[in-house]
Formats: structure tokens, sequence, C-alpha cells
């Protein structure tokens, strides 16, 4: 990633680590994220090490990619095991995980060793869908539900979680009472696509920084939170999302939070043979290294 050494399953001694999660056994629509971290790694060795911004987390982080997590393919809840297995080896080096996905279900996995460090974290989860469902298909490990086992568990804390760019359909009327009602009574904050549309998005997330506070937040990127004519690579695309400046924006609004790590997941290469999806992915997680707490900017 970025063409930086690889140093495989060894986050001793970095202070931010790359790591891709290859997986895509969660997907109910289209499959193929699990070759989204290697077109993520490929379009990012374009990508410069100082920030025109002046970020130049190079001169004061230690970064290195360490490689794949070796997920299971035929067992998803092993494979969240493996997840949080190795990202607690990971925490326990004090290193801060910048992740490539695969499918959203693996964003549950790292809650879980998060939790164990930190207890109940904040949350901004980008997405045009919620993953708040409480099965699908009869299953409850899949990437519509992380979310919701992730309050089961109190892996988050309920009134320091948002989602941004919710759009699309659902299959049931009862979904809005099992699902959205349910959500925001706990406290949930739910911020709608078409809520952003034709506008900035600095002021949401200096809202959305007043509510974080300094507790430990969760950055989640679903690659589909974008619009399709922007990033098609992906397993369930839907029209009218956020543009990609809205989506540099969010990154960019998570300057001065106290960011725990971030993942961007649901990239698909497989749709999308431009490569523009993958690029985006890449960019992104350049934007939330420079906004890291500890990174040098050079023009201040």
């Amino acid at each position: 990633m970025l063409r930086l050494p690889l140093k495989e399953n060894q986050p001793e001694g970095l202070d931010v680590c790359f790591v891709g999660v290859p997986m895509d056994h969660g997907c109910s629509n289209r499959s193929g994220t699990r070759t989204g971290p290697r077109a993520i790694r490929q379009e990012s060795s374009q990508i410069r090490p100082i920030h025109l911004s002046g970020a130049a987390p190079f001169q004061t982080l230690n970064v290195a990619d360490i490689g794949d997590i070796p997920v299971n393919p035929f067992n998803i809840d092993k494979t969240m095991d493996i997840i949080t297995e190795r990202f607690r080896a990971i925490l326990g080096a004090k290193c801060t995980p910048l992740t490539m996905g695969g499918d959203h279900t693996l964003t549950l996995g790292i809650l879980r060793a998060m939790k164990e460090k930190y207890g109940a974290v904040g949350l901004i989860q980008v997405d045009a869908h919620h993953d708040l469902a409480d099965t699908m298909l009869g299953e409850k490990t899949a990437h519509g539900t992380p979310f919701r086992r992730a309050l089961e568990e109190e892996l988050i804390c309920p009134k320091h979680f948002v989602q941004i760019g919710l759009r699309g359909s659902t299959y049931l009327e009862q979904d809005f009472h099992d699902v959205f009602e349910w959500a925001q009574n706990l406290g949930v904050r739910m911020v709608f696509a078409d809520e952003c549309w034709y506008k900035s998005l600095k002021p949401l997330m200096e809202s959305v920084r007043e509510q974080m506070g300094d507790m430990p937040v969760y950055l989640t990127f679903d690659i589909d939170g974008i619009d399709p004519t922007a990033c098609p690579g992906t397993g369930t695309p839907e029209v009218a999302g956020l543009t990609p400046i809205q989506a540099v924006e969010i990154v960019r609004g998570c300057q001065g939070l106290n960011l725990i790590g971030g993942d961007v997941v649901e990239v698909n290469p497989l749709f999308d043979r431009s490569g523009a999806t993958a690029n985006m992915a890449a960019n992104l997680l350049f934007e939330m290294l420079c906004v890291l707490p500890g990174v040098k900017n050079i023009r201040h």
C-alpha cells in the first residue's frame, strides 16, 4: 500500500498499519470484494507522500503494510474470530489499523477487538445502507447486519453513532419500525443522502465532531456511500449518493477527533475495470492517514 514496506503480520514498532481483509462471503448481491485489497494497493501506487493540506504523515509516524488477514472463506463466524484475533494483536502493539475490504461484515470483527481496548467506541459510518438488519435470509452474520450485532454487544455507543448517506430501498414495511425507529430511539443519528444533496458537508462534520467529543472514534466507509457514477465497483450500488468531494469532506472533517482506526469496504473491482472505485478507496485511506492524531503539518 502506498509503496510502503511490507511487514507481513508484524505490527510491532509501527504507529499505523494498512491491512487487507479479502472476504466476500458476507455479500448478499454481487460477490468479488475479496479482490478489493489487491486493487486498492495497485491504485495507491500513484499517491504521493505529502498531502497538499500540508499533512506529512510519514515524517512523524512509522507506517507499513502488514499484508492480508487469512480469512476462512467457508465459515464467516470463524472469519470474524480470526479478524478479532489479528486486530487484538495490532492494537496490543499500539498500532492504529487502516483496513482495506472486503465486505462490510469485517467491521464487526474489528469492533470486537476495539472494545477490548477502548470499551464502547463512537462510530462514523458512511454508507448507502444502514447495515442494521437483524438477519439476512435467516443469518445473523452478514454484510447487512454488523452494526445490529455491534449495538447488541455494546461495541459502540449509540449516542455517538452517526450514519451518513443512507438511501435506496427496503424489503418490508416493518423495516421502518424494526430498524429505523429502533435505532433512532437508541440515539443513533441517521443522515439520509437527500439531506446531503447540493451542499458542502463541512457543517455536518462540525456537528459530528461536537457530538463525538474526545471519545475514541472509529470511521467505517462503505464505498457504496458514493454515487455509482463515480464508484461503480461495488456489490450493491444505489443511485443518488454522495459525491467524491463530499466523501473527502467527511474524512477531512474527522481532523481533531480521537480517531482510533478506519476502513474502506465493499470495493468490488470486478464491476469497475477502469480502476476508479479502487482509486477512490486508496485516496480515502490516505486521507484517513492524514487526519490521524500525531500527523505533522508542514504548513503550520
